[in-house]
């Protein structure tokens, strides 16, 4: 007899990938992307430098902690594409003069002058989904708080049991 898992007000069966909302979640972002992919190649950027670049354009100025707070990206991640922005001559970093632990992250006129293209980028990208401002804002609205949720419950989730090895 199979076991299914059920949820309380469907009778969907949940364990399939299909039915899954983390696979529908990731293949829709693996698409995007992909979406992004050619229109970045003419800006010379990678997504996650898009993301930067889309962050700092928004606010410049951004100590690099706080950068990679709201990119949700670990400092491992995000150095190295501060790195190659750097070089390509899109941004600078300067320490603080007062805390020198702190460095921030400003955009050059490089930088800055890329905007339009990138706004460009964003108003294709939306073209191509084929969904109304309403309706992206709606689902905007929903996958924010799915994050608030998933959030939260990082900070509530107990540790999985250790498991004993038997020494052989």
């Amino acid at each position: 007899m199979k076991k299914t898992t059920k949820d309380e007000t469907c009778s969907i069966d949940i364990m399939p990938l299909e039915n899954q909302l983390c696979f529908g979640l990731y293949a829709t972002s693996h698409a995007m992307i992909r979406a992004y992919r050619p229109l970045l190649v003419q800006l010379d950027l990678t997504y996650p430098q898009f993301l930067v670049m889309l962050a700092l354009w928004q606010k410049d100025g951004q100590i690099v902690s706080a950068l990679g707070a709201s990119l949700y990206l670990d400092s491992g991640t995000l150095s190295p594409l501060l790195k190659r922005l750097e070089a390509a001559e899109l941004i600078t970093k300067t320490r603080m003069r007062h805390d020198e632990r702190l460095v921030v992250v400003h955009l050059t006129q490089k930088g800055w002058d890329l905007r339009p293209a990138g706004e460009d980028t964003c108003n294709r990208v939306r073209s191509m989904i084929g969904m109304s401002a309403h309706e992206i804002n709606a689902l905007r609205q929903k996958l924010d708080q799915l994050l608030l949720v998933l959030q939260g419950s990082e900070t509530e989730a107990t540790p999985a049991p250790k498991v004993k090895t038997l020494a052989m």
